[in-house]
């Protein structure tokens, strides 16, 4: 399990093995989640644009055009129900 140090004037340096795994590069920042039990994760505070690519895709979805995406969320806005 890797561990890591905190300095005393409160830094710590992420482990390479922890960096790799959540991507990090240097200058990025990080999220610390406390949970209910008490446990702490940390995380990247923002995923790169490029790494959402195809996480939406659906096995046999057609893609949708920027045209329809927009007449969809002007539908939405108006109230009016989309059944495409």
């Amino acid at each position: 399990m890797p561990t890591a140090t905190l300095a005393g004037n409160g830094e710590i340096i992420v482990p390479q093995e922890i960096r790799e795994f959540l991507k990090l590069k240097p200058g990025d920042n990080v999220d610390f989640i406390v949970e209910e039990d008490g446990r702490v994760a940390i995380r990247p505070s923002a995923i790169a644009v490029r790494e959402l690519k195809g996480i939406l895709h659906r096995q046999g979805m057609k893609p949708v055009s920027i045209e329809e995406m927009n007449a969809a969320a002007i539908r939405g806005w108006s109230g009016q129900i989309c059944e495409d």
